[in-house]
């Protein structure tokens, strides 16, 4: 499974490609072009609904359900996606923030932008709190816990894969 899901995260990599890059004089950065932000915005959301996909295929390849709880669970696990999604929206509004405010970011933007980033990763930690006792109710614990493992693993996978894609604030300047 881990190999799987790897590869999937490295796919993941596509979904920043529109970092500003600072032309080589050092005279600012180039905007994309209505056009091209049009392009990267499908290509994001299609990315997107490819990773929601092969996720749910990697956990409903390694999780050991029985037809009775894979018909309890499979639809809380679409209703945590979908809420984890909305989260995911948020994460790429600031990640597209950030991309806009690349060499230009002041100390407040900075800040402003760190402080939601960590909030964001506080709402996915409080959407798995409440989604433990919830999914606790239709399948066993030993079930839930390896759930809540794998989507660990591939939230994890796509954070070192976004960390290493998104460059440092300080190297705007």
């Amino acid at each position: 499974m881990l190999k799987k899901l790897t590869v999937l995260v490295v796919l993941a990599s596509a979904y920043f490609p529109y970092f500003r890059q600072t032309n080589p004089q050092g005279q600012g950065s180039s905007q994309p072009t209505a056009k091209t932000q049009s392009t990267i915005d499908q290509d994001i959301k299609l990315l997107r609904e490819d990773i929601r996909s092969r996720k749910k295929q990697l956990i409903a390849a390694n999780l050991k359900l029985t037809a009775d709880q894979a018909t309890k669970f499979w639809p809380l696990y679409e209703q945590y996606a979908a809420e984890l999604s909305k989260i995911g929206d948020q994460q790429t509004a600031l990640i597209r923030e950030y991309a806009d405010q690349w060499g230009t970011m002041t100390d407040e933007q900075a800040s402003s932008l760190a402080k939601r980033s960590l909030a964001v990763d506080e709402r996915i930690a409080q959407l798995r709190v409440k989604y433990m006792p919830i999914f606790s109710q239709v399948v066993p614990g030993q079930v839930v816990a390896t759930f809540f493992q794998m989507d660990r693993r591939f939230q994890a996978l796509l954070d070192i894969q976004l960390a290493s894609q998104i460059p440092l604030v300080q190297d705007q300047n």
